[in-house]
């Protein structure tokens, strides 16, 4: 039974980064150069709010599917030694592997909850306001280099996962 339920944990574990990482991979280097080069910016923005309508559910059950699984995960694992515990390598690994996951979910829950309706908020204000249209302009570039570093931190989770498998 414990193969079982690791195997199905580690499964469904690893399909859910799928989704989220591969999600972001998919947007930052295929959706969006390509709506670049062949949309206008009004087709471009509906396009790309189109997307993240559709994707956001998905990254945020992914995220919820993780945690569950990964707590499975843990505790069938032998050299698990707790969640805080950097006693050895591997537990210390795992422990810096969840601190970028932690930073990954905050990150991807601010640009949700917090920045894209303020962006949203003051795009409906800008609309004749060169001051305002230019502080959309900001935010939603710092938006962009969010998911960017959300990216980069999923490459590094995934690095650690590998190390963490190795050892």
């Amino acid at each position: 039974m414990n193969l079982i339920v690791l195997s199905l944990s580690h499964f469904i574990h690893l399909f859910a980064t799928v989704i989220w990482i591969g999600g972001i991979f998919m947007v930052l280097l295929v959706i969006l150069p390509s709506a670049r080069t062949s949309l206008e910016s009004t087709a471009m923005a509906a396009l790309m709010k189109e997307i993240t309508g559709k994707f956001t559910p998905l990254a945020n059950a992914s995220i919820l599917v993780m945690v569950i699984t990964g707590i499975i995960i843990a505790l069938y694992k032998e050299k698990f030694g707790g969640f805080f515990n950097m006693g050895d390598f591997w537990n210390g690994t795992l422990v810096f592997k969840h601190l970028l996951v932690a930073l990954m979910i905050i990150i991807h829950f601010y640009r949700g909850l917090v920045l894209a309706p303020r962006i949203g908020k003051l795009s409906a204000e800008a609309a004749g306001s060169p001051s305002l249209s230019a502080q959309v302009a900001r935010l939603q570039k710092f938006s962009l280099n969010l998911v960017k570093a959300n990216f980069g931190l999923g490459i590094m989770v995934l690095l650690v996962t590998a190390v963490l498998m190795s050892k």
